[in-house]
This record gives structure tokens, C-alpha cells and sequence, in this order.
């Protein structure tokens, strides 16, 4: 059975995107059946407050693709209290090691989470460690996981950041889509951004989804996936 949503808003257009909200998917990928229509009024409920009730539903051929998904994300693996210990062994030993072939002295930070290793590196003149749009600071980050790995039956995540890049880029990331979203607004016309990482397209698609005129799709192939900024049919 297909799945479906009621939702609720003031207009028709607001009940709509509160149940692609619920559903998280785009208004292409459902049905749409308008339950309470907001024209119907009598002079008798002018004055209440204007409820629309619409009923969401699944396009078939979108069901299994999401289904899959939600398992994915089931399957998250929490590390053993031995494995992070291990892990964190590793990464301390090759950060000590490294730290070495500095001319600056560096710090680092390393701690543990439920499912990953959270890294963070600081000091003077790291830029090299960071790499264009973060390119080396990303290797290293797979590096660091290999290492972290060493020993361990359960594959370690890593989390690298260095001098706060990630945080910055995060900031600046969330600028541009607000610009994009006003360029698009203005000119009505679509806006495709440059290649990024599906840990940057991930911060532009959240920043604009609660954006009511315009959406957010990805096109291509990893390492070429981009994101098209549109005006909401």
C-alpha cells in the first residue's frame, strides 16, 4: 500500500509543503489530493482560522528506493568501548609522529563519539593541511580512518577538522544559498552550483528547505554531483 500523510495548513500550498516535510521528499515525487479546500468558507466561518487539509502520497516507484534508505541508515554501527580505546591508540601515535616534521608546534584534540572518532587539529600556518575547498584536509581525514582502523574488526569514521575549517566553510556554504535562492527569486531562473562534496551539498539543501520559493535538486555523478537551485512550481 502506497504510503500517504494528511497535513494541515492555512492555505493549500502551506498543507502541501508541511506533509513534503513529514515525507521528506519533493512535491514531483507525490500525489496530491486536497481533503478541506480553504475556497469552501460560509460567511459563518469567516472568522475562524483557516485550516486546508491535504492528503500526501507516495509515487509507487519511489516507495522501495526510500525503504531502502531507511534500512541503510538502520544498520549504523556503534563502536565497542575496546574498539575506540584502539582507535584513538592508533591516531595519537600517528599524530605525535607527524607532528614531528612540523616547523610549528601543533595541538590536537581527539574525542570519541558512539559511532566515530571526532579529530580536530590547531595551529599556526595549516593551510597546507587544509588543501583547496579542503581537498587535503578530506584525504587526511581517510587516512586518519585507515589508521584508526589498524586492529579493529569494526571500520572507524573519523572526523578531521583543522583550524575550524569545516565550521567556516559551513557559514559560508549557508551565504551562498542564500544568495542563490534571491538570485533565483528575482531572475525566475535556475542556478547550478559547482561540484561539491555531499557533506557540503547536505548543508545546502537543510538551509534552503524551509525556503517556501525555491528547491533544491542533485544532478551527476560523484565527484561531479551539484546542486541546481530552482523556483517551486
Amino acid at each position: 500500500m502506497a504510503k500517504s500523510v494528511i497535513s494541515e495548513g492555512r492555505t493549500t500550498n502551506e498543507a502541501i509543503e508541511n506533509g513534503l516535510k513529514i515525507l521528506k521528499v519533493q512535491k514531483k515525487h507525490v500525489d496530491v489530493k486536497v481533503l478541506d479546500n480553504d475556497d469552501k468558507r460560509s460567511f459563518f466561518s469567516i472568522l475562524a482560522p483557516r485550516v486546508v487539509k491535504v492528503e500526501l502520497t507516495l509515487k509507487e516507484d519511489l516507495e522501495e528506493p526510500l525503504k531502502e534508505k531507511e534500512v541503510k541508515i538502520k544498520k549504523e554501527i556503534i563502536l565497542k568501548e575496546e574498539e575506540k580505546e584502539k582507535a584513538i591508540e592508533n591516531i595519537k601515535n600517528f599524530l605525535e609522529e607527524l607532528s614531528k616534521s612540523f616547523p610549528e608546534e601543533i595541538k590536537y584534540e581527539i574525542k570519541e563519539k558512539d559511532n566515530y572518532i571526532n579529530v580536530s587539529i590547531d595551529g599556526e600556518d595549516l593551510g597546507f593541511l587544509i588543501g583547496y575547498r579542503g581537498e587535503t584536509l578530506y584525504s587526511m581525514q581517510s587516512i586518519l580512518s585507515a589508521i584508526g582502523g589498524k586492529g579493529i574488526q569494526n571500520k572507524i569514521r573519523v572526523i578531521l577538522d583543522i583550524q575550524g575549517y569545516k565550521e567556516k566553510r559551513e557559514k559560508t556554504l549557508e551565504n551562498l544559498a542564500e544568495k542563490v535562492a534571491k538570485t533565483v527569486i528575482r531572475t525566475r531562473k535556475s542556478v547550478k552550483l559547482e561540484p561539491m562534496r555531499a557533506y557540503e551539498r547536505k548543508i545546502i539543501h537543510s538551509k534552503l528547505q524551509q525556503n517556501p520559493k525555491v528547491e533544491t535538486t542533485s544532478i551527476g555523478e560523484e565527484p561531479y554531483r551539484r546542486i541546481i537551485v530552482s523556483l517551486k512550481k
